[in-house]
């Protein structure tokens, strides 16, 4: 019965990731994320979208440094959606190389969408710590982006090929290998095509 017990208690700690801290009872309705998180040798798999996307996304907004993002301006280039928080371990070590990835490949870009409830400034204090190339957003918990999913863990990361269209969707960290890895899986089909 105790190895049971034992192993029941340690499965829900292992599929838990790092849980966000419950808030206060009174703020109970405030969305729980739970950051994914892979053993080193398991394959990252596409994960089925939560919600029919549209063919072609929209995603306009704000970043914190109070300029324009729009996704369909960015055409021609394939665009890594990042939705990521500062509590998300996984999501913060996945920040550098994707920084890397969008200063090393001009046909690549990265926008970054902090999915958490957290001031403009306290976002700008956090990327003075933990800069990056790429524009960082925040994103209103309560409405988040309507095409895309509504996160199910973090971080979740959508590859949009250069025509607009959702190429492939990743739950769990990501690295830029598998990134330009679904980039080349994805150009190969077009080519055949």
């Amino acid at each position: 019965m105790k190895s049971s017990l034992f192993t029941l208690a340690f499965t829900l700690l292992a599929l838990g990731g790092c849980k966000r801290e419950a808030e206060a009872a009174s703020d109970a309705a405030t969305p729980q994320l739970v950051a994914a998180t892979a053993a080193p040798d398991e394959a990252l798999q596409e994960i089925p979208a939560t919600a029919p996307a549209p063919e072609v996304p929209v995603l306009k907004l704000t970043t914190v440094e109070g300029k324009s993002y729009d996704l369909a301006g960015h055409r021609g280039k394939w665009v890594v959606v990042n939705f990521w928080a500062t509590w998300c371990a996984p999501c913060i070590k996945e920040m550098p190389e994707l920084s890397e990835l969008d200063q090393r490949r001009d046909d690549v870009e990265v926008i970054g969408l902090a999915y958490e409830e957290i001031d403009v400034q306290a976002m700008r204090d956090f990327l003075k710590q933990r800069p990056v190339v790429y524009p960082v957003a925040i994103v209103d918990v309560y409405a988040p982006p309507a095409d895309f999913a509504t996160p199910r863990g973090l971080p979740m990361t959508y590859l949009i090929g250069p025509d607009g269209k959702v190429a492939q969707q990743f739950l769990g960290p990501v690295t830029a290998t598998e990134i330009e890895l679904a980039i080349s899986t994805a150009a190969g089909l077009k080519a055949r095509a």
